[in-house]
């Protein structure tokens, strides 16, 4: 399986569907092979795209001027121009809530959770560290996928839904919340879109969820989870022991940011090199790799899903695309970046660089080595017998060659670098 490099169009920074295919185009051109792309359906009363209110009909903010409102017409043909250049779709499917307005609530009363006054129930998270801190959002309407007394009805529209998505075009779901939802479900849906499309692809969203919940996933037959390796501080434990608990149940992706995070460039403050090294890490993290729009451009403000729109597009800070088609096509080329891999520090925590051993059943073994310093220049000793078969891949830098180069005794990686020692290509 070829690993997932995504990228994710938000479609309120770009607008209407006109607006998106020059952006899938800059991605295919950076080497992404997907899209990932964001609730485009009708929302509820608060505008949030991740609140539907109907899920047969778009956004009125991405149809084109004079389009029939009620037509998908935009979206097919959006979807058409993307296999024509050969980048599939994946969209979100939510299915654990609706918008608290939606025509489902009155149409299916049984579909819905409710409290003891037979009001709908918001979905809600509490905060594990502290459990006095209770989010509860208001503008959604929890769906009872675990103990509808209309069940069956209940899961049979989902699956509906996903059989519809793919007819349009869609070649893969993003699901958000994925562990709050009954294993069988997935099951089903799964089941469901792979009697249509057995290439469809399934991407369980389950950041934020205790760790028993997402091994509770693994009989749904997710083909990738996401990991959390965007908040490793590159010395506490926790990132590699989640890796190597979680790396039999699916494969992970990793990301440098996301549209739920704030901006890198922004937590930086505009330091190119930090943008280049958390991409270069995540590409060598996981199997699989995403960004958003935006990111290959130093952009700071973080998008919003009530409130942005595409006025927010800013002047870039900077431009890395070509840095990004270096690292995607290096890790299309090299198996030793494609799988889940395994992984393991093989230097010290308290030093300034953190050092990676990555291995792969049949790819063999290699290092990756992340200068922490993000203000001054370190140093890593390879010794006078340098590992056998490796060549040193500059990854960050523009001049080194896209083949590597000789091992060095001592390396020098400046400030925030990431370099990437592996097994040489043949062929």
């Amino acid at each position: 399986m070829k690993p997932p490099l995504i990228y994710n169009l938000f479609p309120r920074l770009v607008g209407a569907t006109t607006g998106w295919g020059r952006h899938a185009a800059r991605a295919r051109e950076m080497g992404f092979n997907w899209l990932y792309l964001n609730p485009w359906h009708y929302p509820g009363f608060s505008g949030s795209l991740y609140a539907p209110k109907e899920l047969r009909r778009m956004n009125p903010l991405f149809l084109p001027p004079e389009s029939d409102e009620l037509s998908l017409e935009p979206l097919r043909h959006f979807l058409g121009e993307m296999r024509a250049i050969d980048l599939p779709v994946m969209m979100d499917l939510v299915v654990n809530h609706t918008s608290k307005d939606s025509p489902l609530i009155q149409a299916h009363p049984y579909w819905f959770v409710r409290d003891g006054a037979g009001k709908v129930v918001s979905p809600f998270v509490v905060d594990p560290d502290d459990p006095s801190k209770k989010t509860v959002w208001g503008d959604l309407a929890e769906v009872d996928n675990a103990d509808s007394a209309d069940r069956d009805r209940l899961w049979s529209y989902w699956a509906d839904l996903v059989r519809d998505s793919l007819e349009y075009g869609f070649s893969g779901f993003r699901c958000d919340a994925a562990y709050m939802v009954p294993v069988e479900l997935w099951q089903k849906l799964i089941e469901v879109a792979r009697s249509i499309d057995p290439g469809v692809r399934f991407f369980a969203e389950t950041l934020g969820a205790p760790s028993e919940a997402v091994v509770a996933l693994r009989r749904a037959g997710f083909d990738f989870i996401f990991n959390s390796s965007k908040w490793w501080d590159l010395r506490a434990p926790w990132a590699l022991d989640q890796h190597e608990k979680f790396r039999d149940l699916a494969p992970s992706i990793s990301f440098p940011e996301t549209h739920d995070t704030t901006r890198l460039a922004a937590d930086s403050g505009g330091n190119e090199a930090v943008q280049r090294q958390r991409y270069a890490f995540a590409a060598a993290f996981s199997a699989g790799l995403m960004m958003p729009i935006g990111y290959e451009f130093g952009f700071r403000k973080q998008v919003n899903v009530v409130e942005t729109q595409p006025s927010d597009w800013e002047e870039s800070a900077f431009d890395i695309t070509d840095f990004v088609t270096r690292v995607n096509r290096l890790k299309r080329r090299h198996p030793l970046l494609q799988g889940e891999g395994v992984l393991r520090e093989a230097g010290q925590p308290s030093g300034d660089v953190l050092l990676l051993e990555r291995s792969q059943p049949g790819a063999g073994t290699g290092w990756v080595a992340v200068n922490r310093r993000e203000d001054a220049s370190a140093g890593l000793s390879i010794g006078s017998d340098p590992p056998t078969g490796l060549r040193l891949f500059r990854i960050c830098r523009e001049d080194a060659p896209p083949d590597g180069e000789p091992v060095p005794e001592h390396l020098t990686l400046r400030p925030a670098e990431v370099v990437y020692l592996l097994p040489e290509l043949l062929g």
